[in-house]
């Protein structure tokens, strides 16, 4: 399958030369080769191979100092395998080129319990056990901006050429205005195979929505997030904008979120979350108690930045606290409205700054062990969750990572291999924020205190 993909691509482009060889690292970055479109036999076969500790370097490319993968193991390669995803087109740039998505195992042909795609395999594994198939869709939330100057700033319309000053939530005027970009991702999409849906203008200046389609394998739901991240990214490029998922890339704008929705099927193709009412099935409420009950612990992977956390300020329009509820958007997990046949769970929590592979496997993880214990939530809230006096996420990112070093509910999702890596490789990155000092601190503080 996959070399009648190959070579249909090639057919359908004979201009292509090379071939990107990538896997997916802790931070969601994807790394890897760029070779002659000659050794893409390679790559199919499993014949590349890779130092294991490319996964857990931090957000600057750098290793994890003191990591055992790198110095107990001698900085050990793993073998990349092809994860079976068809290779995909890279169109946008000067010459096509195509990228072929792969995963990590260990010489002894073990999978690599630190590869975040592995981990989230391992939970869809234990739902296959259980008779269970996830389905689920994701939100993406980004920003276009102008890279022109020292620090980003709303990008010009392409039709009146002046720049965007006001919030544009749900502006058709604004989708138009860009048109020729969001078309051209609609094509890369289709190219790529990843189901995107519904577009929209959403509340900041420049910042735009595009749905992901339901899908019946979380695997691909998470190759999807991840391909069309990097997409927007080139195409933006192609158009003279830049694109950015971070969380938070303007302190008085509105942030990025990454939303999930999913439900439960048996191998009937039923949806087990529709109970024939709006309150859903036993089940689905046993999931909502599990995602409640590991959902500070995993504050870490839905907020992963430092940046991260200026998205999580109560009022800010992204959950800061435990809380579900119908119909309700300011409580972490949403259970929307519609037709019971649609019944299902909305995670608002995570941001777009985070490695989809990692989100999925804590949501649908969350989701099982609370499923497994057959967890039962507390009632769900209506009103203003800000409001409310709940329990709080963690707020700022050292206890986020404190939450996940020690989370017992963690170690029932991720493998203490993993685990370890995020922990070290979040450590050294918060070290390094800490040391800098910046402008504004400097304004306030150097001729007054």
């Amino acid at each position: 399958m996959s070399v009648d993909n190959l070579n249909h691509l090639l057919q359908e482009y004979p201009e292509i030369e090379s071939v990107f060889a990538c896997v997916c690292d802790l931070n969601g970055t994807m790394r890897g080769k760029r070779l002659p479109i000659e050794q893409a036999a390679k790559i199919l076969g499993g014949g590349l191979r890779m130092p294991l500790s490319v996964l857990s370097v931090d957000v600057w490319g750098e290793d994890v100092e003191g990591s055992e993968l790198v110095f107990e193991t001698g900085d050990s390669d793993g073998i990349c395998d092809f994860t079976g995803r068809p290779i995909v087109l890279i169109n946008w740039t000067n010459r096509p080129s195509a990228l072929a998505m792969l995963w990590m195992r260990e010489e002894d042909g073990t999978p690599f319990s630190g590869d975040p795609r592995r981990a989230l395999a391992q939970v869809v594994q234990r739902y296959a056990e259980r008779g269970l198939t996830p389905v689920v869709a994701t939100e993406l939330e980004f920003y276009l901006y102008d890279p022109s100057g020292t620090q980003p700033q709303p990008p010009c319309s392409p039709v009146t050429e002046k720049r965007l000053g006001s919030d544009g939530a749900l502006s058709l005027d604004e989708l138009q205005h860009f048109d020729e970009f969001l078309d051209d991702v609609y094509d890369a999409c289709a190219e790529q195979g990843i189901p995107a849906d519904a577009a929209i203008s959403e509340n900041g200046a420049g910042q735009f929505e595009i749905n992901l389609m339901h899908v019946a394998d979380a695997l691909k739901a998470a190759d999807d997030a991840v391909l069309f991240k990097r997409l927007v990214r080139g195409i933006a490029r192609k158009h003279g904008f830049a694109a950015t998922f971070m969380a938070k890339p303007y302190g008085e704008r509105a942030g990025s979120g990454f939303h999930v929705h999913f439900s439960l099927e048996n191998k009937a193709g039923e949806n087990l979350f529709d109970n024939g009412g709006e309150e859903g099935s036993p089940l689905m409420l046993n999931a909502v108690a599990g995602l409640l009950a590991t959902m500070p612990e995993n504050t870490l992977v839905f907020a992963p930045h430092e940046n991260s956390y200026r998205r999580l300020l109560p009022g800010a329009h992204a959950p800061t606290s435990v809380a579900w509820g119908y119909e309700n958007r300011t409580a972490a997990i949403r259970i929307p409205g519609g037709h019971h046949k649609a019944r299902r769970i909305e995670h608002r929590v995570a941001g777009a700054d985070t490695n989809p592979y990692l989100v999925l496997a804590s949501i649908l993880g969350g989701a099982l062990i609370g499923i497994e214990a057959e967890m039962e939530p507390e009632n769900p809230i209506s009103g203003d969750a800000y409001s409310m006096k709940l329990e709080h996420l963690p707020l700022d990112w050292a206890t986020s990572i404190e939450a996940f070093r020690r989370g017992a509910q963690v170690q029932k999702i991720y493998s203490k291999r993993l685990q370890t890596m995020l922990v070290e490789s979040k450590m050294q990155e918060l070290k390094r924020f800490a040391r800098q000092v910046t402008d504004f601190e400097y304004d306030t503080y150097l001729e007054v205190v």
